[in-house]
């Protein structure tokens, strides 16, 4: 009523600095009223829910978010065919730690397939988890073994993590460089970027403990999950390697010098 939002929680009442805030993340057992939500539209503030510590994004609301910037950059690279590829050997240089010579999309994604194989082998056998390879059935997610169906979760977290960075910083979820035709294209790009070092490392530190018979394996991997996304700040990790892919700060830096150009 004062113009003001407020978090509540029992008797505790706390003041939100909406107007300086980019996202607000809504976890489980929050609610919304319909004045906060008045108030988060008029200062383009985003508003999510999601689980625990972000290891699930459930849904966020379009309230135009009061930028552009990213949005265009990422259209402008999307809509090169040249720039485009450019992007994605780019991302594929940091996965792979080195930059590829093909120029064909679909022969990087086979050496990345390749590559994949052996480092799932390679993190298994650093935690000392038997491996059969990656094996996984849409209509029967649980029939895999163990170590499949961490990894299930595990990306699930991952995506949902990669979902909160791309809607704050306003970019586009399906103009993806790498992956195409999916409405999530561009957080999987994103995901996939932090496969080898966070996705299965959650994974199989959740199998070892499901061996121990601590609980049940996506219970695991949630808390898990949860725990690296908090340590390891894999979401602003994540938003700036968005920065970096997309060279925001090389099309702000233009921008700028453009200005001075003009002003001159």
């Amino acid at each position: 009523m004062d113009g003001c939002l407020h978090f509540t929680s029992g008797q505790y009442v706390d003041q939100i600095p909406h107007q300086s805030v980019s996202m607000i993340l809504l976890g489980p057992g929050g609610s919304v009223t319909h004045d906060a939500l008045r108030l988060l539209a008029r200062h383009g503030t985003l508003l999510a829910a999601v689980g625990a510590s972000g290891v699930r994004s459930y849904t966020a609301l379009p309230l135009m978010p009061d930028r552009s910037d990213v949005a265009r950059r990422q259209a402008e690279l999307w809509g090169s065919a040249r720039r485009r590829l450019a992007v994605a050997r780019h991302m594929y240089a940091l996965r792979l730690g080195e930059v590829l010579p093909h120029r064909d999309l679909d022969t990087l994604r086979g050496i990345e397939g390749a590559r994949v194989k052996t480092i799932y082998r390679l993190r298994a056998q650093q935690f000392g988890i038997d491996w059969n390879g990656r094996h996984y059935d849409r209509a029967n997610p649980e029939a895999a073994d163990l170590a499949n169906q961490a990894i299930n979760h595990a990306a699930t977290a991952v995506q949902a993590a990669a979902a909160i960075a791309v809607q704050a910083l306003a970019a586009v979820p399906r103009l993806g460089f790498i992956h195409e035709d999916l409405g999530q294209a561009f957080v999987l790009d994103i995901a996939d970027l932090f496969r080898d070092d966070v996705t299965l490392s959650i994974a199989f530190a959740a199998v070892k403990q499901a061996e121990r018979g601590a609980a049940t394996i996506d219970r695991l991997v949630r808390r898990e999950a949860a725990r690296v996304f908090r340590k390891q700040q894999v979401i602003p990790a994540m938003i700036d390697r968005i920065k970096q892919v997309l060279r925001v700060d090389e099309k702000l830096e233009e921008a700028d010098g453009a200005s001075r150009s003009g002003d001159s």
